[in-house]
Protein backbone atom coordinates (compact mmCIF):
# COMPACT_ATOMS: atom_id res chain seq x y z
CA UNK A 1 0.00 0.00 0.00
CA UNK A 2 2.24 2.59 -0.97
CA UNK A 3 1.32 6.27 -1.31
CA UNK A 4 -0.07 6.28 -5.31
CA UNK A 5 -1.92 3.46 -4.70
CA UNK A 6 -3.97 4.94 -2.02
CA UNK A 7 -4.45 8.47 -3.88
CA UNK A 8 -5.90 6.48 -6.67
CA UNK A 9 -9.35 6.08 -4.67
CA UNK A 10 -11.38 7.99 -1.46
CA UNK A 11 -8.66 6.51 0.95
CA UNK A 12 -9.55 7.98 4.28
CA UNK A 13 -7.68 7.84 7.92
CA UNK A 14 -9.12 9.09 10.84
CA UNK A 15 -6.49 10.07 13.83
CA UNK A 16 -7.88 10.12 17.26
CA UNK A 17 -6.98 13.11 19.68
CA UNK A 18 -6.39 16.56 18.55
CA UNK A 19 -3.36 17.44 20.67
CA UNK A 20 0.51 17.58 19.08
CA UNK A 21 0.70 14.61 17.74
CA UNK A 22 -2.97 13.69 16.34
CA UNK A 23 -2.65 17.13 14.73
CA UNK A 24 1.20 16.26 13.08
CA UNK A 25 0.11 12.64 12.19
CA UNK A 26 -3.03 14.09 10.18
CA UNK A 27 -0.46 16.44 8.37
CA UNK A 28 1.26 13.69 7.30
CA UNK A 29 -1.28 11.06 6.69
CA UNK A 30 -2.79 13.78 4.05
CA UNK A 31 0.68 12.18 1.78
CA UNK A 32 -1.10 8.55 1.98
CA UNK A 33 -4.81 9.83 1.91
CA UNK A 34 -7.61 11.69 0.28
CA UNK A 35 -9.72 12.88 3.24
CA UNK A 36 -8.00 12.78 7.34
CA UNK A 37 -10.20 13.26 10.13
CA UNK A 38 -9.34 14.67 13.93
CA UNK A 39 -11.57 13.05 16.37
CA UNK A 40 -11.71 15.52 19.07
CA UNK A 41 -13.35 15.17 22.70
CA UNK A 42 -13.20 18.53 23.27
CA UNK A 43 -14.59 22.15 21.51
CA UNK A 44 -11.11 23.08 20.22
CA UNK A 45 -11.09 27.30 20.69
CA UNK A 46 -10.31 30.07 18.49
CA UNK A 47 -8.09 31.33 20.57
CA UNK A 48 -4.73 30.22 21.86
CA UNK A 49 -6.40 29.37 25.55
CA UNK A 50 -6.76 26.28 27.75
CA UNK A 51 -8.86 23.32 27.42
CA UNK A 52 -9.43 20.54 29.43
CA UNK A 53 -7.75 17.65 27.43
CA UNK A 54 -4.76 19.26 27.44
CA UNK A 55 -4.64 19.16 31.37
CA UNK A 56 -0.30 19.69 31.01
CA UNK A 57 -0.53 22.50 28.84
CA UNK A 58 -0.71 25.05 31.54
CA UNK A 59 3.22 23.99 32.61
CA UNK A 60 6.08 25.10 31.00
CA UNK A 61 6.49 23.40 27.82
CA UNK A 62 9.14 23.55 24.73
CA UNK A 63 9.94 22.45 21.43
CA UNK A 64 13.42 21.27 21.06
CA UNK A 65 15.74 21.72 17.78
CA UNK A 66 14.85 18.26 16.36
CA UNK A 67 11.20 19.00 16.94
CA UNK A 68 11.33 22.12 15.90
CA UNK A 69 12.94 20.97 12.65
CA UNK A 70 10.15 18.70 12.12
CA UNK A 71 8.12 21.59 12.43
CA UNK A 72 9.57 23.46 9.57
CA UNK A 73 9.83 20.49 7.10
CA UNK A 74 5.63 19.98 7.75
CA UNK A 75 4.83 23.71 7.95
CA UNK A 76 7.16 25.77 5.84
CA UNK A 77 8.08 29.07 7.34
CA UNK A 78 6.06 27.67 10.84
CA UNK A 79 9.01 29.50 13.19
CA UNK A 80 8.80 33.04 11.51
CA UNK A 81 5.00 32.48 11.92
CA UNK A 82 5.30 31.98 14.99
CA UNK A 83 7.87 34.05 16.19
CA UNK A 84 5.89 37.18 14.84
CA UNK A 85 2.98 36.00 16.69
CA UNK A 86 5.11 36.18 19.96
CA UNK A 87 7.09 32.78 20.65
CA UNK A 88 10.80 33.12 21.54
CA UNK A 89 13.54 30.90 19.54
CA UNK A 90 16.43 30.51 22.24
CA UNK A 91 20.07 29.01 21.71
CA UNK A 92 20.11 26.48 24.11
CA UNK A 93 23.88 26.93 25.02
CA UNK A 94 23.72 31.25 24.88
CA UNK A 95 20.40 32.39 25.99
CA UNK A 96 19.56 30.05 28.72
CA UNK A 97 21.37 30.05 31.61
CA UNK A 98 21.81 26.38 32.76
CA UNK A 99 22.26 25.62 36.52
CA UNK A 100 24.03 22.43 36.89
CA UNK A 101 24.46 20.44 40.15
CA UNK A 102 28.25 21.23 39.63
CA UNK A 103 27.75 25.22 38.52
CA UNK A 104 26.62 27.28 35.62
CA UNK A 105 26.81 25.65 32.31
CA UNK A 106 29.30 27.40 29.54
CA UNK A 107 27.77 29.93 27.55
CA UNK A 108 28.17 29.89 23.99
CA UNK A 109 26.87 30.59 20.56
CA UNK A 110 25.55 27.02 19.03
CA UNK A 111 22.76 27.81 17.04
CA UNK A 112 20.65 25.18 18.73
CA UNK A 113 17.10 26.54 18.92
CA UNK A 114 14.33 25.60 21.30
CA UNK A 115 10.90 27.34 20.60
CA UNK A 116 9.36 28.50 23.73
CA UNK A 117 5.71 29.38 24.38
CA UNK A 118 3.15 28.05 26.03
CA UNK A 119 1.38 24.79 25.04
CA UNK A 120 -2.11 26.23 23.99
CA UNK A 121 -0.23 29.04 21.61
CA UNK A 122 1.75 26.31 20.31
CA UNK A 123 -1.22 23.69 19.35
CA UNK A 124 -3.44 26.90 17.96
CA UNK A 125 -0.72 27.94 15.57
CA UNK A 126 -0.81 24.43 13.99
CA UNK A 127 -4.21 24.26 14.20
CA UNK A 128 -3.98 27.19 12.04
CA UNK A 129 -1.81 25.57 9.48
CA UNK A 130 -4.02 22.30 9.40
CA UNK A 131 -6.82 24.42 8.62
CA UNK A 132 -5.40 25.27 4.89
CA UNK A 133 -5.55 22.03 4.07
CA UNK A 134 -9.02 21.03 3.06
CA UNK A 135 -8.37 17.32 3.18
CA UNK A 136 -8.56 17.45 7.03
CA UNK A 137 -11.44 17.80 8.89
CA UNK A 138 -12.11 18.16 13.14
CA UNK A 139 -15.00 16.32 14.45
CA UNK A 140 -15.32 18.35 17.69
CA UNK A 141 -17.35 17.01 20.70
CA UNK A 142 -17.28 13.64 19.81
CA UNK A 143 -15.50 10.47 21.20
CA UNK A 144 -14.52 7.18 19.91
CA UNK A 145 -16.28 4.67 21.62
CA UNK A 146 -14.96 1.73 20.03
CA UNK A 147 -12.58 0.43 17.15
CA UNK A 148 -15.03 -1.47 14.02
CA UNK A 149 -14.00 -4.58 12.70
CA UNK A 150 -14.47 -6.55 9.34
CA UNK A 151 -16.41 -9.77 9.34
CA UNK A 152 -12.94 -11.84 9.97
CA UNK A 153 -12.16 -10.06 12.97
CA UNK A 154 -8.75 -9.26 11.15
CA UNK A 155 -9.19 -5.64 10.15
CA UNK A 156 -10.07 -2.49 11.76
CA UNK A 157 -12.95 -0.42 8.97
CA UNK A 158 -13.18 2.29 11.60
CA UNK A 159 -14.15 3.53 14.81
CA UNK A 160 -17.56 3.87 16.59
CA UNK A 161 -18.16 7.63 17.57
CA UNK A 162 -19.96 9.10 20.04
CA UNK A 163 -21.17 12.74 19.39
CA UNK A 164 -23.84 14.37 22.06
CA UNK A 165 -26.24 11.09 22.18
CA UNK A 166 -25.84 9.75 19.03
CA UNK A 167 -23.16 7.26 18.07
CA UNK A 168 -22.23 6.64 14.39
CA UNK A 169 -20.16 4.43 12.83
CA UNK A 170 -16.98 5.88 10.76
CA UNK A 171 -15.26 3.76 8.13
CA UNK A 172 -11.78 4.54 7.34
CA UNK A 173 -8.83 2.57 5.99
CA UNK A 174 -6.37 3.06 8.80
CA UNK A 175 -7.46 4.35 12.24
CA UNK A 176 -4.59 5.90 14.22
CA UNK A 177 -4.86 6.25 18.36
CA UNK A 178 -2.76 9.46 19.46
CA UNK A 179 -5.35 10.11 22.45
CA UNK A 180 -2.39 10.47 24.71
CA UNK A 181 -1.69 9.02 27.91
CA UNK A 182 -5.58 7.62 28.84
CA UNK A 183 -5.41 5.91 25.51
CA UNK A 184 -8.58 3.40 25.93
CA UNK A 185 -7.20 1.54 22.89
CA UNK A 186 -6.35 -1.37 24.87
CA UNK A 187 -9.65 -2.20 26.15
CA UNK A 188 -11.05 -1.80 22.77
CA UNK A 189 -8.84 -4.25 21.40
CA UNK A 190 -10.21 -6.36 24.49
CA UNK A 191 -13.39 -6.11 23.21
CA UNK A 192 -12.55 -7.46 19.94
CA UNK A 193 -11.20 -10.37 21.23
CA UNK A 194 -7.57 -9.42 21.53
CA UNK A 195 -5.17 -9.31 24.18
CA UNK A 196 -4.16 -6.22 25.70
CA UNK A 197 -0.56 -4.58 25.69
CA UNK A 198 1.19 -5.40 28.64
CA UNK A 199 1.79 -1.74 30.47
CA UNK A 200 5.10 -0.78 32.50
CA UNK A 201 4.94 2.60 34.39
CA UNK A 202 7.71 4.11 36.51
CA UNK A 203 7.29 6.97 38.54
CA UNK A 204 9.20 9.23 40.73
CA UNK A 205 6.67 10.92 42.33
CA UNK A 206 7.34 13.70 40.69
CA UNK A 207 4.72 17.21 40.53
CA UNK A 208 4.39 20.56 38.83
CA UNK A 209 3.64 24.21 39.54
CA UNK A 210 3.40 26.80 37.16
CA UNK A 211 2.63 30.68 36.78
CA UNK A 212 2.61 33.18 34.08
CA UNK A 213 4.48 36.63 35.01
CA UNK A 214 4.88 40.14 33.16
CA UNK A 215 8.19 40.86 31.90
CA UNK A 216 9.65 43.37 34.55
CA UNK A 217 10.83 46.39 33.21
CA UNK A 218 14.06 47.15 32.86
CA UNK A 219 15.45 43.99 33.60
CA UNK A 220 19.54 43.42 34.26
CA UNK A 221 20.25 39.90 32.41
CA UNK A 222 22.11 38.49 30.17
CA UNK A 223 19.67 35.43 29.76
CA UNK A 224 16.52 34.92 28.21
CA UNK A 225 15.72 32.04 29.88
CA UNK A 226 16.71 30.30 33.19
CA UNK A 227 16.74 26.28 34.33
CA UNK A 228 17.81 24.66 38.18
CA UNK A 229 18.39 21.47 37.62
CA UNK A 230 17.20 19.29 40.40
CA UNK A 231 20.01 17.17 42.40
CA UNK A 232 17.81 13.57 42.94
CA UNK A 233 17.88 12.29 45.73
CA UNK A 234 19.66 15.18 47.39
CA UNK A 235 17.75 18.22 46.00
CA UNK A 236 14.50 17.32 44.22
CA UNK A 237 13.81 20.57 43.78
CA UNK A 238 14.31 22.57 40.29
CA UNK A 239 12.73 24.97 37.97
CA UNK A 240 12.82 27.04 34.87
CA UNK A 241 11.59 30.59 33.63
CA UNK A 242 10.79 31.02 30.18
CA UNK A 243 9.68 33.38 28.19
CA UNK A 244 6.39 33.04 26.60
CA UNK A 245 4.37 35.12 23.63
CA UNK A 246 2.65 38.61 25.17
CA UNK A 247 5.77 39.97 26.77
CA UNK A 248 5.24 37.30 30.00
CA UNK A 249 7.69 34.91 31.64
CA UNK A 250 6.34 31.24 32.35
CA UNK A 251 7.64 29.96 35.72
CA UNK A 252 7.37 25.72 36.17
CA UNK A 253 8.85 24.61 39.20
CA UNK A 254 9.03 20.55 39.80
CA UNK A 255 9.70 18.45 42.87
CA UNK A 256 10.58 14.74 43.17
CA UNK A 257 10.10 12.09 45.74
CA UNK A 258 6.72 13.73 46.92
CA UNK A 259 8.67 17.21 47.40
CA UNK A 260 5.18 18.92 45.23
CA UNK A 261 5.47 22.27 44.53
CA UNK A 262 2.62 23.91 46.44
CA UNK A 263 -0.11 25.96 44.88
CA UNK A 264 -0.66 28.59 47.25
CA UNK A 265 1.42 31.80 46.50
CA UNK A 266 3.43 32.09 49.87
CA UNK A 267 4.21 28.89 49.36
CA UNK A 268 5.07 28.66 45.94
CA UNK A 269 7.39 31.65 46.67
CA UNK A 270 9.18 30.02 49.42
CA UNK A 271 9.67 26.58 47.21
CA UNK A 272 11.80 29.53 44.40
CA UNK A 273 13.56 30.90 47.22
CA UNK A 274 15.01 27.50 48.55
CA UNK A 275 16.53 26.63 45.33
CA UNK A 276 20.08 26.32 45.05
CA UNK A 277 20.46 30.14 43.69
CA UNK A 278 18.49 33.20 43.83
CA UNK A 279 18.60 34.27 40.23
CA UNK A 280 14.87 33.25 39.74
CA UNK A 281 13.82 34.41 43.05
CA UNK A 282 15.27 37.69 42.74
CA UNK A 283 14.12 37.95 38.85
CA UNK A 284 10.14 37.06 40.26
CA UNK A 285 9.99 39.74 42.54
CA UNK A 286 10.50 42.24 40.04
CA UNK A 287 7.65 40.97 38.06
CA UNK A 288 3.92 40.76 38.50
CA UNK A 289 1.79 37.63 38.78
CA UNK A 290 -0.75 37.19 35.67
CA UNK A 291 -2.21 33.86 36.57
CA UNK A 292 -2.79 31.68 39.16
CA UNK A 293 -1.00 28.67 40.13
CA UNK A 294 -1.74 25.59 38.68
CA UNK A 295 -0.47 22.20 39.65
CA UNK A 296 0.08 19.07 38.12
CA UNK A 297 1.13 16.09 39.05
CA UNK A 298 0.40 13.34 36.08
CA UNK A 299 4.33 12.63 35.64
CA UNK A 300 4.77 8.63 34.91
CA UNK A 301 6.88 7.27 32.68
CA UNK A 302 4.21 4.96 30.93
CA UNK A 303 4.79 2.05 28.07
CA UNK A 304 2.24 0.13 26.35
CA UNK A 305 4.06 -2.65 24.92
CA UNK A 306 2.32 -2.57 21.51
CA UNK A 307 5.20 -4.59 19.67
CA UNK A 308 5.36 -7.55 21.93
CA UNK A 309 1.80 -8.70 21.16
CA UNK A 310 1.88 -11.65 18.60
CA UNK A 311 -1.65 -10.60 16.93
CA UNK A 312 -3.15 -6.98 16.28
CA UNK A 313 -5.78 -6.57 14.07
CA UNK A 314 -4.13 -4.57 10.74
CA UNK A 315 -5.70 -1.22 9.82
CA UNK A 316 -5.09 0.07 13.24
CA UNK A 317 -1.70 1.81 14.59
CA UNK A 318 -0.99 3.55 18.00
CA UNK A 319 1.86 6.60 18.63
CA UNK A 320 2.97 9.44 21.13
CA UNK A 321 1.90 9.08 24.28
CA UNK A 322 -0.81 6.62 23.35
CA UNK A 323 2.54 4.02 23.56
CA UNK A 324 5.31 6.03 25.21
CA UNK A 325 4.61 8.84 27.57
CA UNK A 326 7.81 10.22 29.42
CA UNK A 327 7.81 11.92 32.15
CA UNK A 328 7.63 15.84 31.13
CA UNK A 329 10.81 16.87 32.95
CA UNK A 330 13.09 16.18 30.42
CA UNK A 331 11.14 18.27 28.01
CA UNK A 332 11.39 15.49 25.08
CA UNK A 333 7.39 14.29 24.70
CA UNK A 334 6.24 17.41 21.75
CA UNK A 335 9.57 16.01 19.82
CA UNK A 336 8.95 12.47 20.50
CA UNK A 337 5.34 12.94 19.47
CA UNK A 338 6.85 14.31 16.07
CA UNK A 339 9.34 11.62 15.43
CA UNK A 340 6.73 8.93 15.70
CA UNK A 341 4.39 10.95 13.25
CA UNK A 342 7.32 11.21 10.84
CA UNK A 343 8.11 7.75 11.39
CA UNK A 344 4.46 6.50 10.51
CA UNK A 345 5.24 8.74 7.45
CA UNK A 346 8.53 6.88 6.33
CA UNK A 347 7.08 3.35 7.49
CA UNK A 348 4.22 3.96 4.88
CA UNK A 349 5.77 4.99 2.30
CA UNK A 350 8.23 2.18 2.20
CA UNK A 351 5.15 -0.16 2.30
CA UNK A 352 4.80 -1.89 -0.91
CA UNK A 353 1.72 -3.65 -0.93
CA UNK A 354 -1.74 -3.19 -1.99
CA UNK A 355 -3.16 -3.48 1.34
CA UNK A 356 -2.24 -3.39 5.09
CA UNK A 357 -2.07 -6.77 5.75
CA UNK A 358 0.80 -6.78 8.60
CA UNK A 359 1.53 -3.35 8.56
CA UNK A 360 0.31 -2.66 12.27
CA UNK A 361 2.69 -5.11 14.40
CA UNK A 362 5.55 -4.09 11.31
CA UNK A 363 4.74 -0.22 12.06
CA UNK A 364 4.47 -0.87 15.67
CA UNK A 365 7.87 -2.66 16.27
CA UNK A 366 9.34 0.19 14.33
CA UNK A 367 8.23 2.23 16.59
CA UNK A 368 8.96 1.10 19.87
CA UNK A 369 12.63 0.66 18.61
CA UNK A 370 12.97 4.57 18.37
CA UNK A 371 11.50 4.68 21.51
CA UNK A 372 13.42 2.45 23.41
CA UNK A 373 16.40 4.92 23.62
CA UNK A 374 14.10 7.74 25.28
CA UNK A 375 12.47 5.32 27.10
CA UNK A 376 15.77 4.22 28.68
CA UNK A 377 17.22 8.17 29.14
CA UNK A 378 14.07 8.97 31.03
CA UNK A 379 13.67 5.91 33.19
CA UNK A 380 17.55 5.67 34.47
CA UNK A 381 17.21 9.65 35.06
CA UNK A 382 13.73 8.61 36.83
CA UNK A 383 16.08 6.04 39.22
CA UNK A 384 17.56 8.90 41.25
CA UNK A 385 14.52 9.14 43.42
CA UNK A 386 14.53 7.05 46.61
CA UNK A 387 11.07 6.40 46.12
CA UNK A 388 10.61 5.20 42.37
CA UNK A 389 8.27 2.68 41.41
CA UNK A 390 8.45 0.16 38.53
CA UNK A 391 11.54 -0.16 38.15
CA UNK A 392 15.30 -0.60 40.65
CA UNK A 393 18.63 0.90 39.82
CA UNK A 394 20.48 -2.16 38.37
CA UNK A 395 24.48 -1.84 38.32
CA UNK A 396 24.83 -0.44 35.15
CA UNK A 397 22.14 2.22 35.83
CA UNK A 398 24.50 3.03 38.85
CA UNK A 399 27.24 3.35 36.43
CA UNK A 400 25.49 5.36 33.98
CA UNK A 401 24.35 8.05 36.84
CA UNK A 402 28.00 8.32 37.65
CA UNK A 403 29.43 8.53 34.46
CA UNK A 404 26.57 10.97 33.80
CA UNK A 405 27.46 13.35 36.93
CA UNK A 406 30.98 13.74 35.38
CA UNK A 407 29.63 14.68 32.13
CA UNK A 408 27.41 17.21 33.40
CA UNK A 409 30.10 18.55 35.58
CA UNK A 410 32.36 18.60 32.35
CA UNK A 411 29.62 21.01 30.73
CA UNK A 412 30.50 23.47 33.32
CA UNK A 413 33.79 23.71 31.48
CA UNK A 414 34.03 22.30 27.84
CA UNK A 415 32.66 23.72 25.18
CA UNK A 416 32.68 20.23 22.87
CA UNK A 417 30.99 18.49 26.31
CA UNK A 418 27.66 20.51 26.43
CA UNK A 419 27.79 20.90 22.93
CA UNK A 420 27.36 16.71 22.74
CA UNK A 421 25.23 16.80 25.33
CA UNK A 422 23.26 19.86 24.29
CA UNK A 423 22.83 17.57 20.89
CA UNK A 424 21.61 14.36 22.23
CA UNK A 425 19.39 16.27 24.76
CA UNK A 426 18.02 17.58 21.61
CA UNK A 427 17.60 14.14 19.58
CA UNK A 428 19.71 15.46 17.31
CA UNK A 429 22.78 12.74 18.27
CA UNK A 430 22.65 9.24 19.47
CA UNK A 431 23.51 9.33 23.09
CA UNK A 432 26.62 6.88 22.37
CA UNK A 433 28.04 10.46 21.45
CA UNK A 434 28.23 10.76 25.21
CA UNK A 435 30.87 7.74 25.29
CA UNK A 436 32.92 10.28 22.57
CA UNK A 437 36.90 9.69 23.04
CA UNK A 438 37.46 13.00 23.54
CA UNK A 439 34.66 13.34 26.72
CA UNK A 440 35.45 9.30 27.95
CA UNK A 441 39.05 10.41 28.25
CA UNK A 442 38.19 13.25 29.94
CA UNK A 443 35.86 11.88 32.38
CA UNK A 444 38.62 9.12 33.48
CA UNK A 445 40.77 11.67 34.67
CA UNK A 446 38.33 13.35 36.57
CA UNK A 447 37.28 9.20 38.06
CA UNK A 448 41.51 9.57 38.72
CA UNK A 449 41.66 12.67 40.02
CA UNK A 450 38.58 13.17 42.01
CA UNK A 451 38.01 16.17 40.57
CA UNK A 452 33.42 15.93 40.58
CA UNK A 453 31.89 17.37 43.30
CA UNK A 454 30.38 15.06 45.28
CA UNK A 455 26.32 15.59 44.76
CA UNK A 456 25.21 15.52 48.36
CA UNK A 457 27.51 18.66 48.94
CA UNK A 458 26.43 20.20 45.42
CA UNK A 459 23.09 20.29 46.41
CA UNK A 460 24.18 23.39 48.97
CA UNK A 461 23.46 26.58 48.39
CA UNK A 462 25.64 28.08 45.43
CA UNK A 463 28.12 31.27 46.55
CA UNK A 464 26.27 34.42 46.87
CA UNK A 465 28.29 36.15 43.51
CA UNK A 466 25.57 34.42 41.33
CA UNK A 467 23.35 37.43 41.26
CA UNK A 468 21.21 38.10 38.82
CA UNK A 469 23.09 40.58 36.85
CA UNK A 470 26.22 38.21 37.15
CA UNK A 471 25.44 34.43 36.89
CA UNK A 472 27.78 33.28 34.32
Amino acid sequence: MNAQNNLSHNSHAIVIGGSMTGLLTARILINHYNRVTIIERDRLPDQPIYRPGVPQSRQGHVLLERGRAILEELFPGFQEEIVARGAHPLDMAEDLAWLTPFGWGIRFDLNVIMLSCSRFFLEWNVRRRLNAFPQIKFQQGSEVKGLLMDAEGVLVTGARVRTGEEEKPLFADLVVDASGRNSKAPQWLEQLGYLPPQETIVTAHIGYASRVYEFPEGLDADWKGFLVQTLPPYQPRGGFLLPIEGNRWLVTLGGGDGDYPPGDEEAFLEFIRTLPTPVMYDAIQKAKARSPIYCYRGTQNHLRQYDRLSQLPDGFVALGDSVCAFNPIYGQGMTAAALSALLLDRTLKAWQKDSLWGFSLHFQKKLAKENAPLWEMATTEDCRYQTVVGMSPTPSVRFMHGYMDRVVALTTESVFVRQTLLNVFNLLTPAIALFHPKILLRVLKKVLLGGVRDRAKASKPLPSQFKLQNHA
